[in-house]
């Protein structure tokens, strides 16, 4: 009876040892200590240099073409005004104006040569009688439309004609190309031949 006693009261003892607060506790596993160094950052590449700046002005150099031209720019004005003014009187013309006086107005524009073909080729038979009955005046303007061609003392233009036709029937318009050569004899330029721009060279 003695020896149940004293096992009883050691059992009991030895509860109420365990469930006092900071009795004996099961062992918490262990967990790996984290590394307190912070991770190194990634690499980045360095900046480029900074380009270089130009200095100075960057504005282009003016270029005169004509120095690479056998003419100058007062040579075009002058040969362009020429053209323009013989275009217009050759556009210009009535249905009762002679052949002498059609050319009349291009004397000193245009070569004596080309004038006399123009006054003839003016004065044929049949352009002259289909001009007397539809009884129609014609006023020409021209305008230069590109430079064609040129050379040391020459020059072609195409060239623009607007007729306005004035007729017993009312007005109407007419246009045509030429191709306008002009020479330059040391003088000044003069037109020396005239042709309709598609005959030409294109």
């Amino acid at each position: 009876m003695l020896v149940f006693a004293v096992t009883v009261l050691a059992l009991a003892g030895l509860g109420l040892f365990l469930l006092q607060p900071g009795g004996a506790k099961p062992h918490a596993a262990r967990t790996p200590a984290t590394s307190a160094t912070p991770a190194a950052p990634a690499s980045t590449p360095p900046a480029p240099p900074p380009s270089p700046q130009p200095t100075g002005s960057t504005a282009s150099p003016a270029v005169n073409i004509y120095q690479w031209l056998p003419f100058s720019q007062q040579d075009l004005a002058q040969a362009s005004t020429v053209a323009t003014q013989f275009g217009a009187y050759y556009g210009t013309y009535s249905y009762n104006e002679s052949a002498a006086s059609y050319g009349s107005r291009m004397q000193g524009l245009a070569t004596s040569q080309l004038v006399q073909t123009i006054e003839g080729d003016y004065a044929t038979p049949g352009l002259a009688s289909l001009r007397a009955q539809q009884k129609r005046i014609y006023t020409g303007q021209a305008v230069i439309d590109s430079l064609r061609a040129f050379g040391p003392s020459s020059l072609t233009f195409v060239l623009t004609v607007n007729q306005k036709i004035t007729s017993p029937h009312g007005q109407s318009q007419a246009s045509a190309k030429y191709a306008v050569t002009m020479a330059n004899a040391g003088s000044g330029w003069q037109v020396n031949d005239i042709e309709l721009a598609s005959s030409g060279n294109q």
